[in-house]
């Protein structure tokens, strides 16, 4: 029984590291770019997008095609980039616990 006590205050000492943590990747900023930087997309870390800039150069309608691509181009390397950072908190945040494999927080 003294293990289950363990277990429980530890889920709950992680239940408070995790809402810390969505709390934090809400202020966090993470920057994404493409085109040798000239466009660049910011993301907080939840994945929401509320940056984005683009070199003049791009803005002739000649250049629309390349634009969205860059665009695009520059979301996902955003993405890629919280996905990796919340990756790297969440271990750190589970690291005394033994996961089942496949298993990952937030689940």
């Amino acid at each position: 029984m003294k293990n289950l006590g363990n277990l429980l205050k530890q889920a709950q000492e992680m239940q408070t590291k995790m809402a810390e943590m969505q709390a934090e990747l809400e202020r966090l900023e993470v920057t994404g770019s493409s085109g040798g930087g000239m466009v660049s997309v910011a993301l907080n870390g939840k994945g929401d997008m509320h940056g984005l800039k683009v070199d003049p150069s791009l803005l002739e309608p000649s250049e629309t095609e390349i634009l969205e691509d860059l665009i695009i181009a520059a979301h996902n390397d955003a993405r890629t980039k919280v996905e990796a950072l919340l990756a790297e908190r969440t271990k750190s945040l589970t690291g005394g616990l033994n996961l089942p494999p496949g298993l990952t927080l937030p689940f």
